[in-house]
């Protein structure tokens, strides 16, 4: 079965996202970027090349010429350095700004093609192919791309939109159950952010989608995207309403900071979730029946809702180094309710201290 969603901003870009059970129809979206005189290159980390040949056999008919190159898995070859190897490998292949590349993996990989793809050559065309949970509900829709300066995640990077996302819906099903987990804290994010309803139908069918049923799969992440696509058409460049996104993000990237990435970026969001549920509640805007209730929720999904032996002056700290600053300021996403996120600008230290000791005390 194939869905399309259509990403459309002021007719300046304009993609498909696409949901099927294979890549046998990737051939067919290939086909729509005229790539019969043009080179691609397949790009993945050391985990996703399980995939790799069958997406050079749906590709290789359609193009004049296809490419790969594999780097190592894990965020911390999420740098500049792992760039740099792989403009080197194009520059080599004579890849000019008429060819395409494709991210076949992960956030990771999504991130780092994306990034290369935006200032190889000032700018060409790619395509997304995310593998995981995370990646399909979250990073590969919506042009973010970037990539981990040192410690500091995301830091450097830049807007670039995909020609098209081709999501494989049965690479979730061999997913570890940790990553698959760690992807379910984006989906639920949507749930807090934007629609109550949504966060009532994840109760709902918890156990269908711990079995992984494919058909309950796929209309969660089909209304994650929607989503998602939504907030991006309205605000492409993060101005404004697309902030809302960073739900759990600002202390969870903090988090995932100082644990070095030894936890998967899903955990550390999950963390930030529940404080900044915590906050909500602290401010009067969320009942304590419903903090429970939403630990309950993000913890029965295999995620963490407390942490231990981290220091809460340093997270803290490290927040003030968040990309997300303006004018000195941190925008911090809470809840007026669940369903409904907003930003706000005068998060205190006290605060987060408070957020922080709580998480502390799940543990």
């Amino acid at each position: 079965m194939q869905e399309i969603l259509q990403v459309n901003y002021n007719n300046s870009w304009c993609y498909d996202i696409i949901f099927h059970n294979s890549y046998e129809k990737l051939g067919e979206e290939l086909e729509k970027l005229s790539l019969s005189n043009h080179k691609v290159c397949i790009v993945c980390d050391s985990n996703t090349n399980t995939y790799l040949q069958e997406v050079i056999n749906s590709t290789k008919e359609h193009v004049a010429f296809v490419d790969s190159y594999v780097f190592q898995a894990g965020e911390e070859n999420k740098t500049l350095d792992t760039v740099k190897n792989l403009y080197e490998h194009l520059i080599k292949a004579k890849f000019d700004r008429n060819d395409v590349l494709i991210a076949l993996g992960g956030g990771v990989v999504g991130d780092l093609v994306g990034y290369t793809a935006a200032t190889y050559l000032r700018g060409i065309r790619f395509i997304q192919l995310p593998t995981t949970l995370l990646s399909m509900v979250d990073s590969s829709v919506g042009g973010k791309t970037g990539v981990d300066f040192d410690a500091y995640k995301n830091m450097v990077g830049a807007f670039h939109q995909p020609k098209c996302v081709y999501m494989n819906l049965s690479t979730l099903i061999s997913l570890p159950k940790e990553q698959f987990s760690s992807g379910m804290s984006e989906v639920i994010k949507y749930g807090y952010i934007k629609d109550v309803s949504f966060y009532k139908w994840l109760q709902d069918n918890h156990d269908r989608i711990l079995n992984q049923d494919y058909e309950v799969l796929r209309e969660m992440v089909y209304h994650s995207c929607l989503y998602k696509k939504e907030v991006v058409e309205r605000d492409p460049l993060e101005k404004g309403e697309r902030a809302l996104l960073n739900f759990g993000h600002t202390l969870g990237h903090a988090i995932e900071k100082l644990m070095s990435f030894k936890l998967y970026h899903g955990q550390c969001v999950a963390l930030g979730m529940v404080a900044a549920i915590y906050m909500s509640a602290k401010r009067g805007m969320l009942t304590w029946e419903e903090v429970e209730d939403s630990v309950t929720l993000i913890q029965s999904f295999g995620l963490p809702v407390g942490i231990s032996s981290i220091g809460i002056t340093e997270v803290i700290a490290a927040t003030k180094n968040d990309k997300k600053m303006e004018a000195g300021k941190i925008k911090f996403i809470l809840l007026e309710k669940i369903g409904s996120g907003y930003i706000e600008s005068d998060v205190t230290d006290e605060e987060m201290a408070a957020a922080l000791e709580y998480i502390m005390q799940n543990n």
